[in-house]
This record gives C-alpha cells, sequence and structure tokens, in this order.
C-alpha cells in the first residue's frame, strides 16, 4: 500500500486547451509553490520534502509559458493577467476544500498576492521570497529593456544551453572575499536554472511590464505572512523588501540572507528551508484548537 510521503507524482492536467505541468508530493495541508520568471517547478525541489514528511500535501507547478506547461506562439498572448488566471485554472482543478498555504518566488510571489487579494478566504498564510510586485524594483535599464520590449526574444528562443549556462555561472559567482564557495549556487542548480531558460517560451518577457501595480493592494491582504529575500540581488532592488514588509499589515517574521541574491531558497537551502518550517509550524501551534465534544 502506498503511504502518504511516497506520493511525488508529476501529473498534467488539461483546462480547456491549456495544459498545466505539475507535482504533488505529501499528503495533508495544501501548500502551493510558485516560481518565479525563466524558472520551473524544479525550484522546489529541495523544499517539497521537506514539506512532506511534515504533513502537507506540496504542489508545484510550471506556469504558463514555462517548462512543460501551456506555451501559446504568439507573444502577445503573454501579459500577467494570462499567466494569472492560467494559475487560478490550474488550482481551481486542485479542488481543495481548506484554505492553503501559498509559497512564491519573484513573479510567483506577485501571482501569490494577487491571489491572496482577490480570494482572501481561500489563503490560509503566505511565504513570499523576493517577490516582484512593483514594476520600479526593477532597474532603470531593465525597466526600459522590458517596456520598449529592447530584449530580443527571437534571439533568446535559438540561444544554446551553453550560453544560458555561461549567463548562470558568471552571475552566481562569488566575488566576494572571505566565502570558501567560488559560486553563491550549486553546480546542480546552475544545471537547472540553465535548462529552465532554454525551456521557456521567450514570449514570457512580455510578463514583467504588464505586472499591475499592487501596492495599494497590500493593506487588503491581513493572512499571516513570512518574507524572505537574499540581499544581493540584481534583479530587484533588495531596498523594495523593507518596503513591503512595512506595507502588508501582517507580516509576522522576515528574514535576510544576505550572501544570497535573486534565489535564497536555491542559494542555500539548508537555512532557508528550516525557516519556511519554523513559520508553518508556529502557525499551526497559534491556530485555535477545535473543542471535541464530549460523547
Amino acid at each position: 500500500m502506498e503511504t502518504e510521503l511516497q506520493v511525488n507524482e508529476l501529473r498534467t492536467i488539461q483546462l480547456d486547451d491549456l495544459k498545466v505541468n505539475y507535482v504533488q508530493q505529501g499528503m495533508g495541508a495544501p501548500v502551493i509553490l510558485t516560481h518565479g520568471l525563466a524558472a520551473s517547478l524544479h525550484d522546489w525541489d529541495d523544499l517539497l520534502p521537506e514539506l512532506a514528511n511534515a504533513g502537507y500535501a506540496g504542489y508545484a507547478l510550471d506556469l504558463f509559458g514555462h517548462g512543460e506547461s501551456h506555451k501559446p506562439d504568439n507573444h502577445h498572448d503573454y501579459t500577467f493577467n494570462t499567466t494569472f488566471d492560467h494559475y487560478v485554472a490550474w488550482i481551481d482543478a486542485l479542488k481543495q476544500t481548506e484554505p492553503m498555504i501559498l509559497i512564491g518566488h519573484s513573479l510567483g510571489g506577485g501571482l501569490s498576492l494577487q491571489y491572496a487579494f482577490r480570494y482572501p478566504e481561500r489563503v490560509r498564510a503566505i511565504v513570499l521570497v523576493n517577490p516582484f510586485y512593483d514594476i520600479h524594483q526593477l532597474s532603470p535599464l531593465l525597466r526600459v529593456a522590458f517596456r520598449r520590449k529592447l530584449i530580443n526574444t527571437n534571439l533568446i528562443h535559438r540561444a544554446p544551453y551553453r550560453f544560458f549556462r555561461l549567463m548562470v555561472d558568471v552571475t552566481s559567482f562569488n566575488y566576494y572575499i572571505g566565502h570558501r564557495e567560488t559560486h553563491v549556487l550549486p553546480a546542480h542548480i546552475r544545471y537547472q536554472t540553465a535548462l529552465d531558460y532554454t525551456r521557456a517560451s521567450s514570449g514570457i518577457y512580455n510578463i514583467p511590464p504588464t505586472l499591475p501595480d499592487s501596492t495599494v493592494d497590500l493593506s487588503h491582504i491581513h493572512q499571516p505572512t513570512l518574507l524572505i529575500w537574499g540581499n544581493r540581488d540584481q534583479t530587484l532592488s533588495p531596498l523594495s523588501f523593507p518596503r513591503i514588509r512595512k506595507l502588508l499589515p501582517n507580516v509576522v517574521d522576515s528574514h535576510v540572507m544576505p550572501i544570497c541574491g535573486h534565489v535564497p531558497h536555491q542559494c542555500h537551502p539548508e537555512k532557508f528551508n528550516p525557516l519556511v518550517m519554523k513559520f508553518l509550524n508556529d502557525l499551526q501551534a497559534n491556530e485555535p484548537r477545535v473543542q471535541q465534544s464530549p460523547e
């Protein structure tokens, strides 16, 4: 007989003509894990087993245009709203009957915040990892590149794995003296990151400029929130993370990982994962217990 902890299945859901690729690991309270731009469900390979061992059901998907999920040919189809609709349809198809815990990185953090704002009754708590919630988090150069479509998506589409691997290796090299690691990211993570770049549609780079300004909405998101960020983020301004900590009403804990950049959950999972598990354990301990009626 299959035990709860052996549930670890890669699945596909067909939503009309939209394919969603995802993995479920474990059984129990639902946890939705959402990756960032040009990544995949493999972002959570280190966290999913710990969630399963602690009695949670972890669900991680390939977002619209990413991994093995639906990739339309028309680049105009790639917007935040189409990505969000794809995300919501997948969650609906899971048919969860209890509020979920949302864990989101970067773009996945923006999607998680939008979901919590629109469907507050469905969300139990939130974990945000270097969340992308405002276009002004990007550097002026990146904002211009995205808004004026200076990024040549045809060249990106044709770029081979070795090009992306070189880019990942260079950007993750540890230029700071005093640390033993030559790279901030382990070799297997750099391999998967470069592979995810090659598998993603080049149309995904049209998504960031369509991100809605959610700064006003943040004050209406009252679920308990854990905020974690890497202080060497070269994609989103590290100064933007203390700002969202002030804008969200119920950030119960926050942590800075000083050596990590944009992906602290992959940079040092041995430090990141315990922070998440402690937050979930505290959440469970602080929730009111239902009194059993005497027989």
